[in-house]
């Protein structure tokens, strides 16, 4: 390999794939409650980083407030978002209920942690509008 040559550790390869895949994930309290401690934080991103990891994914970032909680997780193609999400809420609520039992059932109730709904967005490399042009650029044949 050329040394100019500087590999981003982003792009990973499989056997017939190169891939660059992030997404920006949100997941809310039930009814927003504001039941997140700094110490349950620290535990849900423990737990989300273990989750993660069984899925052959990475969890590049965790940050979160009193009612949210933001992940960038850097996944192969091969795995389908909706079961990671699942599987993330369901771990984390379950494990976080468990451990923090007396502190979450101040502020919800009936068997919930999360939401049921989830955000979720593709993020990194170009804008659209790069991709867009570098599509309609390309050398058809005639």
């Amino acid at each position: 390999m050329s040394p100019r040559w500087n590999p981003n550790p982003d792009v990973r390869s499989g056997r017939h794939v190169t891939y660059d895949l992030h997404v920006h994930l949100v997941f809310v309290t039930r009814y927003r409650r504001e039941a997140m401690t700094d110490a349950m934080l620290t535990r849900c991103e423990e737990i989300m980083r273990d989750v993660c990891t069984d899925f052959a994914a990475e969890l590049q970032r965790f940050t979160g407030e009193d009612d949210h909680v933001h992940l960038l997780v850097h996944y192969p193609p091969t795995l389908q978002l909706s079961k990671l999400v699942n599987s993330l809420k369901g771990v984390s609520a379950r494990l976080l209920r468990k451990e923090y039992d007396s502190h979450v059932s101040r502020y919800l109730w009936g068997g919930h942690f999360w939401s049921g709904s989830y955000f979720a967005g593709s993020c990194g490399g170009p804008p659209l509008t790069v991709i867009e042009q570098y599509i309609d650029h390309q050398k058809r044949p005639v």
